[in-house]
């Protein structure tokens, strides 16, 4: 299940809209040529080197939001040579050059007079950076992870997390490996004070890299939700339907130590999304409850109909039928309550943990209402 919002939308858009354009903004009569030829020498080289420098430098120069679609346009489309012959030496001379190019743009762009222009420039330079697709250019990305600004992040995110970079990190070679690691480590110390469209990038992430670490980052990113949820400060719930899907597609795949932990998170944020549904009927808003039923509704019959082998529509029901006691006997069915272990517990082999006297945990922990939490403030 994949929820997506309206935040993430327009910046994929907006991706889309700069790179589409087959106008061309740049001389590539040149780079042309050496895209066909089977082998290169020092000349070609420099072509290439020259190309990248020209395109980057009018890709900071202009303010034109079609100008910069043509000049992006016209790098993507020549980051690679059309013979499988000199593919290697073209791509090895192009990722050089854009790494080195890239690089002083991104120095310049912090030159530039105001915060708006430095951050346009930023942003354009971390969607081609994104749209290569090159591991080698990765860390130009990683030193915009932590910026204030939350769409350079998400872009810097983005660019680091996206399903070609993931892929090759996931390649099995041993500096791959490490450089997965100490990507995960960046973002969990942004992860607190990043968007929730950012961290869904952060959790799919976590979710397809090949290392520990990845698994780890997704349990933070399930408690890190969960904590929001108790303390009625949870944003964009429509996320947690993806933080759901991650958390099943790991269950499925791990290991019976970290089946347990996966379990547990999983348990806790989907009867989080019940009871808030249920005690904020009266305090949240209407945009808030139609998240939040999705939810609810999307994660039954994707999820839960999967673990229990059998289609499952009571969820559906109820909230069509605005019947919050028979929502909240579901939630009890499905996950637990204190008298009885839930469904899903029991199918995938989990428990709450411990109680206070060291008895075992069956029921998930229970939300406070809003006016507690106002109470307690």
């Amino acid at each position: 299940m994949k929820l997506e919002y309206s935040t993430f939308r327009a910046l994929v858009i907006f991706s889309v809209l700069l790179v589409s354009s087959g106008l061309q903004a740049v001389d590539t009569r040149q780079i042309d040529q050496v895209r066909s030829k089977g082998v290169l020498d020092s000349g070609d080289f420099q072509i290439i080197d020259n190309f990248v420098a020209d395109a980057v430098k009018e890709l900071v120069s202009t303010e034109d939001f079609t100008s910069i679609a043509k000049t992006r346009t016209a790098i993507l489309l020549r980051s690679r040579s059309e013979t499988n012959s000199a593919a290697t030496q073209y791509s090895e001379q192009f990722v050089e050059s854009a790494h080195n190019h890239i690089s002083d743009a991104f120095k310049e762009a912090q030159k530039l007079a105001t915060d708006k222009q430095k951050s346009e420039v930023i942003v354009n330079l971390l969607i081609l950076v994104d749209n290569l697709g090159d591991l080698r250019l990765v860390d130009l990305a990683r030193k915009w992870l932590d910026n204030d600004n939350k769409v350079i992040r998400y872009w810097a995110v983005h660019c680091v997390t996206n399903p070609d970079i993931t892929k090759q990190l996931n390649s099995g070679e041993a500096a791959n490996s490490k450089l997965a690691s100490e990507i995960t480590k960046q973002l969990e110390v942004v992860l607190d004070s990043s968007s929730a469209d950012t961290i869904s990038l952060m959790a799919e992430f976590a979710a397809t890299v090949q290392i520990p670490e990845g698994e780890e980052l997704l349990l933070r990113i399930a408690d890190m939700r969960i904590h929001k949820y108790f303390d009625w400060t949870v944003d964009y719930e429509l996320l947690d339907g993806n933080i759901l899907s991650f958390l099943y597609d790991k269950i499925s795949s791990a290991g019976l130590s970290s089946r347990a932990a996966l379990g547990v998170r999983f348990g806790q944020l989907y009867s989080c999304v019940f009871q808030r549904y249920v005690k904020g009927r009266d305090f949240l808003s209407e945009t808030h409850k139609e998240y939040l039923a999705s939810v609810l509704v999307e994660t039954e019959k994707t999820l839960i109909s999967n673990i229990l082998g059998r289609p499952q529509s009571v969820v559906r029901k109820t909230v069509e039928q605005d019947d919050y006691v028979a929502l909240l006997a579901e939630d009890s069915r499905l996950l637990g309550d204190k008298t009885r272990a839930g469904q899903i517990p029991l199918r995938l082999n989990f428990d709450y943990g411990k109680n206070p006297d060291g008895s075992k945990r069956i029921a998930p922990l229970e939300l406070p209402s809003p006016a507690e939490i106002e109470t307690s403030k």
